[in-house]
């Protein structure tokens, strides 16, 4: 079995009075990184995560009631899926095992889970099995862990950032309790650095972070508690170089080398740059876009946010000028969704160009608030008879679709009849522009509507 592949926490290592339990907090020598120093011990003393933490909640059932059930965290990183294992293998008093997803082979699997069965016909003692980055497995190391999973030799905890749904194998969904875990907020993050300035196991006081520095590190952790404490750690190294112990902003921006962003995501540098990052996609200026965008992203502005923009300005600001700027917006999104932080920021960057080098008409939002302000001024007359549903006995009786033209009888597809009622028969909502392909959509849409219209 190779070291690089499995980890398990050594006897000497274990918890006090704990039998056989290891757990990551093993290694947590003066030496260590403080992200790893400040990692919770108890549920109740994990950061965020809200939901999981609930009483009667399902990880608290596995933790406070003993019980043997895998796991599977799906969320983005620093948001507490290693802690979570820890804090089962600790506070249940099981071995703790980690197995590398990115070194670790098929036989590195089947020998954790051999040691792990064995270890529990030899004298009852269980074993939490942590495989970090599940979705980097093949299948067939997947299928490896099916029988210990199946049989409950192993508690496995397995962790991963992207959606398992399509990363990780359905038998083994369908063993394992799935917990999404969301991204820290700013108060959860600043809550996690003020206990770590102020608890022994961190910098126990010895340092003091001025507001304006705390906000840096917040903004730039982005929601990842282990960033900001290997933030913090950097910056508290800097102003101890410095022979202070106060971290002031110079000191925390030379620490992480990264300049503040004077962006507040509540307050006005929120709406003024979200602005000029919408004016200058619509200008089709795309350094400009580029600059914005890169603002927002450096401040830790959630990338959800930017790509919702995007698909709105796609359909307001170009529309079908170009009609594949709506589908590179929304796989943008999606890829948001599916890949996060920091990668998603090509798939941001990528829409940003493409939208905002396209052709613009703003034709769609013209077009719908014409017929919308005509609704809402009662410019709703009856639907005509021949468009009525006519699928019930009796329908024609009453003239419901009795004169309605079939369009695909008729030449081109089209039939000239009335669509629209009567009291907006001759509105003309949709007016395309000559831009981009817009400009071949107007000359048929005009065909078309003579068509549709015939004289009138």
């Amino acid at each position: 079995m190779t070291d690089e592949g499995l980890f398990e926490a050594p006897a000497s290592a274990r918890p006090p009075g704990g039998g056989s339990g290891g757990s990551l907090h093993a290694h947590t020598h003066a030496s260590a990184p403080l992200a790893v120093r400040m990692r919770p011990r108890t549920l109740d003393e994990l950061v965020g995560q809200a939901q999981l933490r609930a009483a009667g909640s399902p990880l608290r059932q596995l933790v406070e009631g003993d019980q043997s059930m895998s796991l599977l965290l799906w969320g983005p990183p620093g948001t507490g899926k290693t802690t979570i294992a820890s804090i089962l293998s600790l506070q249940t008093d099981r071995r703790f095992v980690e197995v590398s997803a990115v070194v670790a082979g098929v036989k590195d699997v089947r020998a954790a889970i051999d040691a792990a069965r064995a270890a529990l016909v030899h004298d009852g003692t269980e074993t939490v099995l942590f495989v970090d980055e599940v979705h980097r497995f093949t299948k067939a190391q997947q299928d490896a862990l099916l029988p210990g999973v199946e049989n409950r030799w192993v508690t496995l905890v397995a962790a991963t950032t992207e959606n398992p749904f399509f990363s990780v194998i359905s038998p083994l969904l369908s063993r394992s309790l799935l917990l999404r875990l969301e991204n820290l907020t700013d108060d959860d993050v600043r809550e996690v650095m003020s206990r770590a300035l102020a608890d022994d196991r961190g910098l126990g006081g010895a340092f003091t972070l001025a507001d304006d520095a705390f906000d840096h590190l917040v903004r730039l952790a982005g929601g990842d508690a282990r960033r900001s404490l290997t933030y913090l750690e950097a910056a508290a190294g800097a102003a101890q170089s410095k022979g202070t112990t106060g971290i002031d902003l110079a000191t925390a921006e030379t620490a992480v080398d990264r300049a503040a962003v004077r962006y507040d995501r509540q307050g006005d540098q929120h709406y003024d740059v979200t602005s000029a990052f919408i004016k200058s996609v619509r200008g089709s200026d795309a350094d400009a876009a580029l600059h914005y965008l890169a603002r927002m992203m450096e401040a830790g502005e959630d990338p959800r946010f930017i790509a919702r923009r995007l698909v709105i300005l796609a359909s307001e600001d170009i529309g079908l000028a170009d009609p594949t700027a709506m589908t590179t917006a929304v796989a943008a999104a999606q890829a948001v969704q599916l890949i996060g932080m920091p990668e998603a920021r090509l798939n941001l960057a990528q829409a940003t160009i493409a939208l905002a080098v396209a052709p613009k008409s703003n034709a769609v939002i013209k077009a719908i608030d014409a017929a919308s302000a005509d609704v809402r001024a009662g410019k709703v007359g009856p639907v005509p008879a021949h468009l009525r549903d006519a699928h019930y006995a009796g329908a024609k009786k009453v003239g419901h679709g009795a004169s309605y033209t079939y369009s695909h009888d008729e030449p081109y597809g089209i039939a000239e009849q009335q669509y629209a009622p009567d009291v907006v028969a001759d509105a003309r909502y949709y007016q395309p522009t000559n831009l981009g392909a817009e400009s071949a959509i107007r000359e048929r849409w005009e065909r078309v509507r003579k068509l549709i219209r015939g004289a009138r």
